[in-house]
This record gives C-alpha cells, structure tokens and sequence, in this order.
C-alpha cells in the first residue's frame, strides 16, 4: 500500500457506489464499482452519457469478468440504471480480464463496436483460447525455470494458472475498432486523447481530457497500489518495468489539479505527484535487488519474499514472481546484473 496515500485529495473520500449503481463524478461520467474473486475485490468501470453514429446511450469503460456476479450487476443495470438507453460502445483500457471479460457479451447485446489498441485486442484474442506458447504448459516451465522447484507450490501455481484468463475471459468479440496514441476520441461531447502506456499490459489506453481536466487513467497510475509489471511465460525477455516507467512520463501534460479516475481505488487529484511516488516506490525496490544480488545469486522466485517480504496464495505468487522478475530484467539489461542459465536450466541472477 501507498505509505504516502495522504499526500493524495480523494474529492470522493466518503462515497462508493454499491455495485449495480452509478454515481456521476463529472458531468455525464459516472463511476460503476463492481467486485472481483480476489485479493484486490473491485474495480471501477466508467459509463459516459454520448451519441454515437446517431444513437442515443453510454459509452462503457471497460467492462469486468465473466463473473456470475457482475452479470447480475449489470443484468440490474439494463433494467433499471441505463435510463432505458443501450450501450453504443464499449471501450476497453486493456486486456486484462476484469477489463475485457464481459466485452463479448455487452457488445453482442447491444450490437455495440469495442474499441481497444491493436495489441490489447490481439493478446486478448491469443489468451482467450490458450495457444501453444499461451497454454498451461508453458506457464509450468516458466515458473520452473525462474526456481519454482518446490513441488506442492509449483503445481497450486500451475493449476491456478490452467485456464485462468480463459475462465475469466470466455470470448473476445470478433471483431474491434482499432484506436492508438494521441488519437481524439469524441466521447459524450468532449474530446479524450489516447495515452498508450506499456509494462502494465502491451498497448495500454488511457483517455485525457484536457478541457475538462479529467484522465480515465486505467492501470497505468493508481493511488494506493502500485501497478503490476511482470514478465510472463510468452515474452521471456520483456523489460517491463523500464518500459512503465518511461510510460509514466506521457501523462506529463496533464494539469497538476486533474481528476484521476483509475480503475482500483477512489478517484483522486495529485497525478504527478502520484507518479513521483511510484518513481520512488521502483528506485527504492530495485535497490533492494541490487543489494540482495551482491551478496549471492538469485532466481526470481527466491526473490519473492525479499522484495516482498510475505508470503502469497497462488493467484498472487503469480504476479509476485512476474514482478520480481520485471525488477531482475531490469537490472540485467541496465548491466547492473548478470544472468546465468544453470546445469538444472533454472535462471540465476548475481552481480556483474
């Protein structure tokens, strides 16, 4: 958690929307909080008054998992909290499944376009299906490789792992709208341009609107945690973490009194002073490595409790691991550590 939360102003301190409710934070922006099955049990989605391509209704942000629960929310809100209008488009920030996995089924219900980066929408399609290289199996030879050598533990991961996303993301609609960086988007009588980020997820989408002062952030920035950036088993050699980081910077140009809207957390003012802190947060953690790593060498999951100091249930260890290992590539391309490939095949890190 954010040790310098209070440096943050949260306009919406004592309000939550209940789930299958709306509460407007701007003028035609209103804030939907549905709950997830795990550790981190919600997430914001956005639902904007607009007219598109001549209709009349709500352009959704991003959309929950396929989930009995959030169906019935929303099911509630087809009935009664859509002012009797439709759904015209749904627009997903990325491809992670509490943000894309009922996407398929609102646009076939509503015969609504999804907009999404080109790469989003195509890791989502791979994910949804487990391709080879995407599948069960590699995951296991991923985690074994990065020292998930204990046997209970390496099989609890790799079957919480086994048709994750799938279960979570049952289809992708068949067919996007493909947006991408610095584009206009006219959403609800304002113009939003797209911040694509990366680290988080591959084409990650952020709207600003700068007449208005207001970011639908997503992942990439959010106040009390920080953002997930991991290495998984189909981009072995990814260096997310430096890609996040150079990322942060395209919100620059956002006024310093911009009204975030992230998906995890309330909605709060204070962006740049936000990202300062999640610089920080990165600096202090790759010391860490760096320090752990001159003393011996290190495979991601030894890793794991040195950066993070507890121990994880499956789902977490998940993103724990990915995470350490963002924080080892990083220091391994910067030269600040060397990597070694051992007789048993796993991957071990150590001073250069």
């Amino acid at each position: 958690m954010n040790p310098h939360e209070h440096e943050l102003a949260y306009p919406f301190a004592d309000t939550l929307p209940a789930p299958a409710t709306r509460l407007e934070v701007a003028p035609g922006v209103f804030w939907l909080r549905m709950p997830l099955p795990f550790a981190l049990d919600h997430i914001n989605l956005w639902l904007l008054r607009d007219t598109f391509r001549g209709r009349d209704g709500w352009t959704v942000i991003d959309c929950g998992v396929a989930s009995d629960a959030i169906r019935g929310h929303w099911e509630t809100l087809f009935a009664s909290g859509l002012d009797g209008l439709p759904i015209v488009r749904v627009l997903c920030t990325h491809t992670h499944p509490d943000h894309v996995g009922l996407a398929r089924m609102l646009c076939d219900r509503f015969a609504a376009p999804l907009w999404m980066t080109l790469g989003e929408y195509a890791m989502g399609r791979i994910l949804s299906v487990a391709m080879p290289g995407a599948n069960p199996s590699a995951g296991y030879e991923h985690y074994k490789r990065h020292g998930m050598v204990d046997g209970p533990k390496l099989e609890a991961l790799s079957s919480k792992v086994r048709g994750h996303f799938p279960s979570l993301v049952p289809a992708m609609p068949l067919s996007f709208r493909r947006i991408g960086d610095g584009e206009a988007i006219r959403i609800g009588g304002r113009d939003w341009r797209v911040i694509v980020g990366t680290g988080h997820s591959p084409e990650h989408a952020a709207l600003h609107s700068a007449e208005n002062d207001l970011l639908i952030s997503g992942d990439m920035v959010l106040p009390r945690i920080s953002t997930n950036v991991s290495v998984f088993d189909l981009e072995p050699e990814a260096n997310p973490l430096d890609w996040y980081l150079t990322s942060l910077s395209r919100f620059g140009p956002c006024a310093a009194d911009t009204l975030v809207l992230p998906s995890h957390g309330r909605p709060f003012r204070g962006l740049h002073r936000r990202i300062e802190q999640l610089r920080e947060h990165h600096d202090e953690r790759l010391a860490v490595v760096g320090a752990a790593c001159r003393e011996k060498a290190y495979t991601a999951a030894e890793m794991v409790p040195v950066l993070f100091g507890r121990e994880f249930d499956a789902h977490q260890m998940m993103f724990a691991l990915g995470e350490s290992l963002a924080h080892l590539n990083s220091l391994w391309y910067a030269g600040t550590l060397g990597r070694e490939v051992g007789g048993d095949g796993v991957v071990r890190f150590a001073a250069a």
